[in-house]
């Protein structure tokens, strides 16, 4: 008897035709358990899809991989949602079907990391971040002869934020990322008109004047009045004094001492970006700054201040006579020996 004759038979037969439609439906329902419920996937894995990789070379290495059950039941899902497969390193998280797999792949939900560059860090530091991530690839550093902006990186270029990337982002990408996103808030300073408090004049002012502020307090709530002091005594012609820009020059644009103490004699170094011994501000940043640093100089505090010590507790005492100011200071001495005998 030929198929059709059967099929036929099937058909003229009432009990076998329920059986057959029974039938169908238990393999289409079968199919979607498949593709959409049962998963192989025991924990969470990663699948990176290369430039070039076909569809079949795909659900080959995944069947392979033991992330799908059938090479077959994949390709149909792709041939549902375009036909495509897009490059990347894709988080497969336990328990997940072919259809949500497929899916991702089409759509290019590739997986993420973020990266947090901390307010305060010079770009050598943010460097030294960057290498130690193992989300990220590729060097921190240009190949020479490379003229991109992001080769040519100084303090005050990058903005400090989290960044949600591509798990297998270069670290120059990421550093051109944050690169730019410092340049397009320079722009809207600019479009906006700012009026810079006097003497400062320049872009190059704000953020210098904004890093040396970044660096003497982690409290955005003292910024405004830091910015005070170090405005009030440009305005008198006073040297800063601003031992963040010593730090700075004694680690040769690195910005931390590595546990070392700071010493009187370390206030001689002979450098540009030394206010003990020159006036006005350093030549440039010594570090990068957020927001808050950036509008704190922008709009300081209006205050008579002068000086400011530490007070023991994370913040600072502030003094507007040199004579108020040393009565502070001794009281942080006493309170430096105490937590040092302690």
């Amino acid at each position: 008897m030929s198929l059709m004759t059967r099929i036929k038979s099937i058909f003229r037969n009432k009990k076998s035709q329920n059986n057959f439609i029974v039938l169908v439906a238990v393999i289409v329902a079968l199919c979607i358990y498949i593709m959409g419920v049962w998963s192989p996937v025991r924990q969470d894995t990663t699948f990176i899809i290369n430039n070039g990789d076909s569809v079949s070379a795909v659900a080959s290495r995944l069947n392979k991989e033991h992330i799908v059950y059938s090479e077959y039941l994949f390709k149909v899902a792709i041939k549902r949602m375009g036909g495509r497969v897009q490059r990347g390193d894709y988080d497969i998280p336990r328990g997940v079907s072919i259809w949500r797999i497929a899916r991702m792949f089409a759509n290019g939900q590739i997986a993420t990391t973020t990266i947090t560059i901390p307010e305060g860090l010079t770009v050598k530091q943010i460097k030294v971040l960057l290498s130690k991530s193992p989300k990220l690839v590729g060097d921190v550093e240009c190949e020479k002869g490379n003229t991109a902006e992001v080769c040519n990186l100084h303090d005050g270029d990058i903005f400090p934020d989290t960044y949600r990337v591509a798990k297998g982002t270069t670290r120059l990408a990421l550093l051109d990322l944050a690169h730019k996103k410092m340049v397009k808030i320079q722009e809207q300073w600019q479009r906006a008109g700012y009026i810079t408090p006097r003497p400062l004049k320049t872009w190059n002012d704000v953020v210098t004047l904004a890093s040396i502020v970044q660096r003497e307090t982690p409290k955005v709530s003292e910024m405004p009045i830091v910015a005070s002091v170090y405005i009030n005594r440009l305005r008198k012609n006073m040297r800063l004094q601003a031992d963040p820009t010593i730090v700075y020059a004694l680690t040769d644009g690195y910005g931390d001492m590595r546990g070392a103490a700071l010493l009187r004699g370390h206030l001689k170094i002979d450098s540009p970006y030394n206010t003990y011994t020159h006036n006005g501000l350093p030549p440039a940043p010594i570090a990068n700054v957020g927001v808050a640093a950036i509008r704190a100089v922008l709009r300081p505090a209006d205050t008579n201040y002068l000086y400011f010590v530490a007070d023991g507790r994370g913040g600072h005492i502030f003094s507007k006579s040199y004579e108020e100011h040393q009565k502070h200071h001794a009281d942080w001495r006493q309170i430096k020996n105490s937590r040092n005998k302690k």
